[in-house]
């Protein structure tokens, strides 16, 4: 039997559950950074200025950070915590638990992450300037927020295993930014900090298993280990991820759903509604009005090196590596999937936005290719979406044959993106 929900508890249950909508997530997301576009070239843009350096926090615990720098290493941890969830129940019980199943998007994943690097690399080297190339991860991530909206919105009617597969690409995408953020973006590593945070991490995997998995419990271990996290020098949204992993993708206990279910749903509506806004309002607002303005920024070969990689390098690796993949091998795509669906779908993945930004943040010390890279973020990814959306009202309109996957088997009944 249901508990009785009281006028004020349903209503928080209708916005939990609104903000776990993916549409939610890509709209609130679209409204930060266009605010924050419009106040940073506004008459009041030194405000905003302002705003971004004000410092807070603890000077005592090294935590005495800018806004800005709270954005990026502290709220984004919820964020990756909400990845690093989605992961663990995707490995355990979801799409990439069979290695068969998941082996033509992991591909493409890595296809999409390799080209869009190159393209960038070729671009800054040729233009002759060498200094940039430690953006080279910039255009290789993509949001996953962002790119389940477009498709949830644009998608309606095609089969739901492409939003499975974009997902699955989505998800192995950020587990390989991760990775490289950790690799390539982190410069000293002090060793104790570390040896803590994996300890606080540790404890967490252990009570998070438990009987005793209170949030009163698990929410002071889990800042403790992103504060150690921060101290070793590897980027603090490491801690999230690594936290979010260890939560039981199994039922335990008797309990009707697995915890990943349970978390996943307490967190994910504080990154949609807080977490990820908050990072877009404070990563994009991009000046244009100082200085040589638009002019300045488009001259910075950072510009055109992060835009194509996001826009060309993404299709052409996504679509490319799937291509020779299913081919050349005997890997296929999922029932009712067609190398035609995966041109909208590769343009999706060109929608870097949070990890993106995040990693332009790392990348450089110089204000002019960071504001130059933030803009080719937002210019690259916006293309992107133009993009796909009418191909994929154009596709869903589109017969579809017997055997899409072209694996001689028919293709089993679909259910479709929005029913």
């Amino acid at each position: 039997m249901e508990p009785t929900r009281t006028p004020t508890g349903a209503r928080r249950a209708r916005l939990a559950q609104a903000l776990r909508l993916e549409t939610t997530s890509g709209v609130l997301l679209l409204v930060a950074a266009a605010a924050a576009l419009i106040w940073a070239n506004s008459p009041w843009r030194e405000s905003y200025a302002s705003l971004m350096e004000l410092r807070l926090g603890p000077e005592a615990l090294h935590l005495d950070l800018s806004v800005a720098a709270w954005a990026a290493d502290g709220l984004l941890a919820v964020f990756f915590y909400v990845v690093g969830v989605e992961l663990k129940h995707e490995i355990v019980a979801g799409s990439l638990r069979d290695p068969k199943r998941a082996a033509v998007p992991v591909l493409a994943a890595v296809g999409g992450m390799a080209l869009p690097a190159a393209v960038y690399v070729g671009i800054v080297l040729v233009a002759g300037d060498p200094a940039a190339l430690s953006g080279w991860a910039i255009p290789a991530a993509t949001d996953i927020a962002f790119a389940l909206a477009v498709l949830a919105i644009f998608g309606r009617g095609l089969p739901i295993g492409l939003r499975t597969f974009l997902l699955t690409l989505a998800v192995v995408d950020d587990l390989l930014a991760i990775v490289v953020i950790a690799v390539f973006y982190t410069a000293t590593v002090q060793l104790f900090a570390l040896l803590g945070a994996a300890l606080a991490v540790t404890a967490f995997a252990l009570l998070v298993r438990s009987r005793f998995d209170s949030p009163w419990v698990l929410i002071p271990i889990a800042l403790v280990a992103w504060w150690l996290m921060h101290e070793s020098g590897v980027h603090a949204t490491i801690a999230g991820v690594l936290l979010g992993a260890t939560v039981p993708a199994d039922r335990l206990y008797g309990e009707r759903e697995p915890r990943t279910h349970q978390h996943e749903a307490a967190v994910r509506p504080w990154s949609t509604a807080i977490a990820l806004p908050v990072f877009a309002f404070c990563s994009a607002g991009v000046s244009v009005a100082d200085g040589g303005g638009f002019a300045e920024l488009a001259a910075q070969p950072v510009l055109l090196a992060v835009a194509a990689g996001l826009v060309l390098g993404k299709l052409l690796g996504v679509l490319g590596v799937t291509a020779i993949a299913t081919r050349f091998t005997g890997l296929r795509l999922p029932d009712g999937i067609g190398i035609r669906d995966l041109v909208p779908v590769a343009l999706l993945t060109g929608i870097g936005f949070t990890v993106s930004l995040l990693i332009t943040e790392l990348s450089f010390d110089d204000a002019a290719r960071t504001d130059a890279a933030k803009l080719a973020v937002l210019v690259g990814s916006g293309i992107a979406a133009l993009l796909a959306a009418p191909l994929l009202r154009w596709d869903a309109r589109r017969a579809r044959s017997a055997d899409e996957n072209r694996d001689g088997v028919r293709d089993s009944a679909q259910p479709r993106i929005g029913d």
